[in-house]
């Protein structure tokens, strides 16, 4: 049976999810990446919720209401929360700056629709059409960890990847079992805690939170 109406919706927050991603690459503040973080969360749950209702999978619907739970409260709380603490600034410190790093993410998004391509034909879920979105959404965030020089802004590139890889796997397979899922968003939320030990040590030995100085310790 089509679904014109839930397909089209899919496809509209896959592209959304997608630009979030773009907006990570070029936003300049800590806070706003936090903001876009959250909003990843509710175009991921919403797509998840879509997909459950139009394939008849029940697990999803429970999966998107525990990546709401989890994305949209849990995390950005603890993260801002996290920042507080630390007494960051509100900046963030880029490797390149942003029109080479659009560029670079525009071509990882080619790169990624054209492996995606012979994937989506085998698939058989109602939005196979999207995997690229998800690969996409994969390497963009891969390359916000890279560009990005503070702890806390690779650590939101970590969480929007993992959200990438989420939103492939339920385009692909109908998502992966609901054990693993859980077990995956917690070891999310015990690495984002583990992290925040981490910041404070960092700080306290080296009184900010840029990685340059501590691989240069490393290096010594």
């Amino acid at each position: 049976m089509n679904h014109p109406f839930e397909q089209s919706l899919i496809g509209l927050l896959g592209g959304l999810l997608l630009l979030t991603v773009f907006a990570m690459l070029s936003i300049r503040r800590i806070f706003s990446m936090i903001r876009i973080f959250v909003l990843q969360g509710i175009i991921l749950s919403g797509s998840t919720l879509t997909v459950g209702l139009v394939a008849g999978e029940r697990h999803l619907l429970l999966q998107a209401a525990f990546t709401f739970v989890l994305k949209v409260v849990v995390l950005p709380v603890l993260l801002f929360h996290l920042i507080r603490r630390l007494r960051l600034r509100g900046d963030v410190e880029v490797v390149l700056n942003v029109p080479v790093t659009m560029v670079a993410g525009i071509l990882l998004v080619i790169f990624s629709f054209a492996v995606a391509s012979p994937l989506a034909r085998m698939a058989m879920t109602v939005s196979r059409g999207l995997i690229g979105v998800g690969l996409a959404t994969v390497l963009l965030s891969f390359l916000v960890v890279l560009t990005r020089r503070k702890a806390v802004t690779q650590v939101l590139g970590l969480l929007s990847l993992e959200n990438g890889l989420l939103f492939s796997a339920t385009n692909a397979t109908y998502g992966m079992p609901m054990i693993v899922e859980l077990g995956v968003a917690l070891d999310v939320l015990v690495g984002t805690l583990l992290f925040g030990v981490f910041f404070f040590q960092i700080r306290d030995n080296f009184e900010k939170l840029d990685l340059d100085r501590l691989e240069r310790t490393w290096e010594d």
